[in-house]
Formats: structure tokens, C-alpha cells, sequence
């Protein structure tokens, strides 16, 4: 599982470790933890550099260190806190609120597949004039440390469910490590990507023959990575969202779900089991992942299609 959307939370799995050598439950705890928010940190990552489109370059890194506090205000000032009481005094209601989190994400990600192939856009667009930048960050801003709010909840409501059994101080310090390594982590690759075809430009205006090139690459490559990185990001949506929900079912009872998810993982291991125990274990992993994603698009599209249909009866609109 190191390789392709989880290498990133392997990289913070060795942070936690490194960090908290001095307290070994609580880096191993931390890296269990990380690894298992992969889907989401990811989507983090590809969602987030769409905040600073329409500003200028000297704009950008500003924006993404403000957003980035913010980021880490609603993990450990309002996340952190919440998450401790609930595992301490209600556990019951982590499961169901890790469910509602994971419906969310496969209904963002299955709107976002529906607009694409035509739907009806809904919420904000660039298209509209700015008539003051200023309010415009400031909005901008405001709502990318919305929409991380939601996607930090349900990064720490995974990081909690893989050490709900801690002790509470714990728990804590894990939370806390796993909110500051992610935060500096997506937000430093956020970073990395904006402004790489500024280095990309910057390398093609040198003298050099090999610098130019590879400063001619990146601009060419940089609209590909972005468009990567959203497709990226909506599966992982999908993926993250459906095997949190089937997984959930499973804990409260309904069996039927991811036991088919986990019965077509099993066909598909028996049907390699020549290719060797790697290969098996991959597509093992492989399948069951996108059994979950297309599970997630299902709940998705039907959680899409339900709310805008109840806006419309309602007369809100978008």
C-alpha cells in the first residue's frame, strides 16, 4: 500500500514516528492512524489549490498560509476537543457521525462527476467578475477553511476510530500530531504545486539549454498535474466515503454490503493466485478500493440528486 495514493500518508507515518520517539505508543499510534486518512488527505491536497486560481503570484503564498492556519485553528481548537469528548463520553456516536462524513464525501465527489458529464452546476463558479479583490480573498479564504473544516473532521474521525481504545491523553497527543503533521504536509505540497509553473517559468527565462527545458516541461506539465490531481481527488472521495459507510454498516450489523465488496476482493484473489502472494495482495486491495468507490457513487448520486431535488421543492434554489 505504499505506492500511488498512499504514499503521501507513508511519508507521514515516518514524521509521527520521528516526532514522538520519545513516547513509542503514540508514533506508532499516529502513523496507524495517518495512513488510514490517506483517501482524504489526498483529496485535501487536490481540492485546495483551487482557492488561489484568479490571483496573482505574489497573492498566492500568502493566501495558502492563511488558509492553512485556519486549517489547523479547526483541528486542534474546535476538532481535537470535540473528537476527545465524544470518544470519551458518547463512543456510540463516532461510528455513525464517521458514516455521515463519508456520505458527504461521496456525495461531493459524485456531484462533481454529474457536473462534468453535464449536470446542473451548483454553488459559486469563477466565472463571475471581481469587482474587489480584496472581499474576494477574504472570501475565498473563508470558504476553502470551510470546506477543510469538513474534510479535517473526517480526518480526525478516522484517526480516532484506529485509537478509540487509547487512554484519553493519548489520544490527545495523537490527534494532535496527526492534525499538525497533515496540515504541514497537505499544505506544503499545496504550496509546491501553485507555484510550479512560476519555478517552471523562471527556469525557462535562464540561459541554460537544460534549465530551459526543464522549465518548458513543467509549464506544459502543470494544467496535466492539476487536472490529475481532481480526478485524484474525486476518487479518493469516492473510495474514502463508500468503504467508511460499508465499513460502518458492518459495525452496526448490516453484513451485506461489504461482505459483497469483500467476496468479489476474494474472487479476484483466488483468480491471480499463480501471479504470487504480492500481486494478489495488490489487486486484493485494488478491488476492494474500487468495489468501495463505486459504491460511493451509488450513495452519492442518490444523496445528490435527493438534496437537489428537496431544494427545489423547498424553493431555495442552489
Amino acid at each position: 500500500m505504499s505506492t500511488g495514493l498512499i504514499a503521501l500518508l507513508d511519508d507521514i507515518s515516518l514524521i509521527a514516528k520521528a516526532a514522538a520517539a520519545s513516547i513509542d505508543d503514540v508514533g506508532v499510534a499516529a502513523a496507524k492512524a495517518g495512513t488510514k486518512a490517506a483517501g482524504v488527505v489526498i483529496d485535501d491536497a487536490a481540492v485546495t489549490p483551487t482557492y488561489v486560481t484568479e490571483f496573482t503570484p505574489d497573492r498566492e503564498l500568502p493566501i495558502i498560509w492563511k488558509i492553512a492556519k485556519g486549517s489547523l485553528k479547526n483541528k486542534l481548537l474546535f476538532l481535537l476537543p470535540g473528537a476527545l469528548l465524544l470518544s470519551e463520553f458518547l463512543p456510540v456516536v463516532i461510528t455513525p457521525l464517521l458514516m455521515l462524513g463519508g456520505l458527504f464525501l461521496c456525495y461531493e465527489g459524485a456531484e462533481k462527476i454529474m457536473e462534468r458529464l453535464g449536470g446542473e452546476k451548483h454553488g459559486a463558479t469563477l466565472e463571475d467578475p471581481i469587482a474587489d479583490p480584496v472581499a474576494f480573498e477574504q472570501e475565498r479564504v473563508a470558504g476553502a477553511v470551510r470546506t477543510d473544516l469538513i474534510l479535517s473532521a473526517e480526518i480526525m474521525a478516522i484517526a480516532l476510530a484506529e485509537i478509540a481504545d487509547t487512554p484519553v491523553v493519548e489520544r490527545g497527543l495523537v490527534l494532535a500530531l496527526v492534525g499538525v503533521v497533515i496540515t504541514a504536509v497537505v499544505y506544503g505540497a499545496v504550496a509546491l504545486i501553485v507555484k510550479m509553473d512560476d519555478i517552471g517559468l523562471h527556469l525557462a527565462e535562464k540561459s541554460s539549454a537544460i534549465a530551459q527545458k526543464v522549465g518548458r516541461g513543467l509549464l506544459l506539465a502543470m494544467p496535466k498535474v492539476l487536472t490529475a490531481l481532481s480526478v485524484i481527488g474525486t476518487g479518493a472521495m469516492l473510495w474514502v466515503g463508500g468503504g467508511i459507510v460499508l465499513h460502518g454498516l458492518h459495525e452496526m450489523g448490516v453484513h451485506g454490503p461489504s461482505d459483497i465488496a469483500h467476496a468479489i476482493q476474494s474472487a479476484v484473489v483466488q483468480a491471480i493466485a499463480g501471479a504470487g502472494p504480492d500481486a494478489g495482495a495488490v489487486l486484493g486491495w485494488l478491488t476492494y478500493a474500487v468495489a468501495s468507490a463505486v459504491a460511493g457513487l451509488v450513495l452519492g448520486v442518490v444523496a445528490a440528486l435527493g438534496l437537489h431535488s428537496g431544494q427545489k421543492l423547498l424553493g431555495k434554489g442552489h
